[in-house]
């Protein structure tokens, strides 16, 4: 019988070879100041929103918070209708995220793997279009929001952001490296058509990148104030049109507090979205990481 050696393999498998690198002090530490810093921010709104305007525009400002927390979110639900804008957000938000990814895939899909005339001439149109303000088209993007008398309305800050050239260009870059082609031609052959292999191929291997993309779109859709604020109404807010309202007041007048407030209640959706789908989203990615 053939004695086979396992010095080479022994060689190889040394002890801890595979295993992770390990954190030591240095990496805490950066990692606690950087989690300090990122936090502060949330950290000085939850305050202020807990205290009056008089000791928030004190020198120097609390740095505790305090218990008027209660008193300031009644006054700013009172001043603007947060109710009404948190709705509004979310179904804007939600809408847009929604369409964005899924145009969006389907045309990275189509940039990356089909062939057709055109392709990298309308892909570097697509991309160019990136390069230019959002500011230019305000003036005919509202002429024609006139025009269809939509003033006012949901559907007017919905319709023109169905989809973005930067959620093409990123679902074509994820698919390019992701999808290979070998396996659509192997639907291909098995007879699926091209909406078959969209939802039982392309779909579930694309869906890191666009739980990615819809995270990134709901935020920046509900952050999105210039736009709606141009359209829209204190009668049908969003909630930066709404967060507009809060606080009145000039000079000095202004209740700090209450803008505050006003803020960490905007916030608080975003945060909730996260806290529940955040893991989720980390988790595809580096699913989506892995390569065989």
């Amino acid at each position: 019988m053939a004695v086979i050696s396992t010095a080479p393999l022994r060689r190889r498998l040394r002890p801890g070879a595979g295993d992770q690198d390990k954190a030591g002090p240095v990496t805490y530490a950066v990692l606690a100041i950087a989690a300090v810093v990122s936090l502060f921010p949330l950290y000085w709104t939850f305050v202020a929103a807990s205290n009056t305007g008089e000791r928030v525009a004190q020198s120097p400002p609390p740095m505790l918070p305090s218990g008027e927390l209660w008193t300031n979110i009644t006054t700013a639900w009172n001043q603007a209708d947060m109710g009404k804008a948190l709705l509004n957000s979310t179904v804007v938000a939600g809408c847009v995220s929604l369409s964005t990814v899924l145009f969006s895939t389907l045309a990275g899909f189509a940039f990356a793997k089909l062939r057709f005339r055109g392709r990298n001439a309308l892909l570097t149109l697509v991309v160019a279009t990136m390069t230019i303000p959002p500011q230019l088209s305000v003036i005919p993007l509202y002429r024609i929001i006139t025009d269809l008398n939509w003033g006012n309305q949901l559907k007017a800050v919905i319709l023109p952001s169905l989809v973005a050239a930067f959620g093409v260009f990123f679902m074509r870059q994820f698919l390019l490296e992701a999808l290979p082609l070998e396996l659509i031609e192997a639907a291909r052959v098995d007879g699926a058509h091209s909406l078959r292999i969209i939802w039982h191929v392309v779909l579930p291997i694309a869906r890191p990148a666009m739980a990615v993309l819809g995270m990134l779109v709901f935020v920046q859709s509900w952050n999105d104030f210039f736009w709606p604020f141009v359209v829209l109404t204190q009668q049908n807010p969003t909630v930066q049109v709404a967060l507009s309202s809060i606080g009145g007041g000039s000079g000095h007048d202004i209740n700090q507090a209450v803008i505050m407030t006003g803020a960490l209640v905007g916030t608080l959706p975003l945060l909730l979205i996260f806290a529940v789908l955040g893991k989720h989203i980390v988790g595809g990615i580096t699913a989506g990481a892995v390569k065989s």
